[in-house]
């Protein structure tokens, strides 16, 4: 069933309002008619199922039918920090990351990284990665968009990841950590974390892990040491080098299968 993110302030008791792009994609592409039903969503408290009352190029009115829970969230918040990559590729990682469960994209500049974003272009850039974020997660049924933020320095990056509960920076030459390891260590410890007295935010807490990718060329030696320093963790992907946006995706699939949402443990 087609689903729509819309803002708080367009739901009321009883009915919704859908407006702008997503009336004229319900109106114009999906040839929506009255009494036809889809899913709304404000992306933080919100969801239901709601029946098209009227219709207009730019406004559609709907009535809500039920109110659904939004239980479609993974039950830990990965950030994909990446460096920016050549092309297309960005929207590739913000597309494919969001529907597999990826909660915020951080773009960001390192030693080796050759994409420079104009800074007039800049804002414009970061509304087509929203967008596109907003449509993947209405394709995969997500309960919320995930949020993609402007670009950071190397070291901007390295403050935020002292805000994560765990962060690792994936690197080539590691040897010995793999990440499967230091998922299942990193749960375990957050898990140890909460204790009785904490039981109501079982629910409500999630362990805030931070995935740092690098750029085409890799990250340097004095990088990884400076990630390490901050607190991060340098972990392996395999045997294989993978491309910047390949190993994105592949660990940001680890993470949600050792954390229980895929199957794992």
């Amino acid at each position: 069933m087609q689903r729509y993110f819309i803002a708080p302030e367009q739901f009321t008791e009883a009915a919704v309002t859908i407006a702008d792009d997503d009336a004229h994609h319900l109106v114009r592409v999906m040839r929506a008619k009255e009494g036809d039903q889809v899913i709304v969503s404000d992306g933080i408290s919100r969801e239901a199922l709601v029946r098209i009352r009227t219709l207009d190029k730019d406004l559609v009115m709907a009535d809500i039918v039920e109110s659904l829970p939004m239980n479609n969230e993974p039950k830990v918040e990965v950030w994909i920090a990446q460096s920016l990559p050549k092309g297309d590729k960005m929207e590739i990682v913000i597309q494919k990351g969001t529907e597999i469960g990826a909660d915020r994209f951080i773009p960001f500049a390192s030693e080796r990284t050759v994409v420079q974003l104009d800074a007039k272009k800049e804002g414009k850039k970061i509304e087509r990665w929203q967008k596109i974020a907003k449509e993947a997660a209405e394709q995969a049924h997500r309960n919320r968009v995930p949020a993609v933020e402007m670009p950071l320095s190397w070291k901007a990056l390295l403050q935020v990841a002292v805000g994560a509960d765990a962060a690792w920076i994936c690197y080539e030459k590691e040897n010995g950590l793999t990440l499967k390891q230091e998922i299942q260590s990193a749960l375990a410890s957050f898990r140890g974390k909460l204790t009785a007295a904490d039981a109501e935010l079982q629910s409500n807490r999630r362990a805030k892990l931070l995935l740092i990718v690098g750029p085409e060329g890799g990250f340097s030696e004095r990088e990884v040491e400076a990630a390490e320093a901050a607190g991060c963790r340098s972990v392996s992907l395999g045997k294989r080098i993978l491309r910047t946006e390949t190993a994105a995706m592949v660990g940001l699939t680890c993470i949600l299968y050792e954390s229980g949402e895929m199957g794992g443990s």
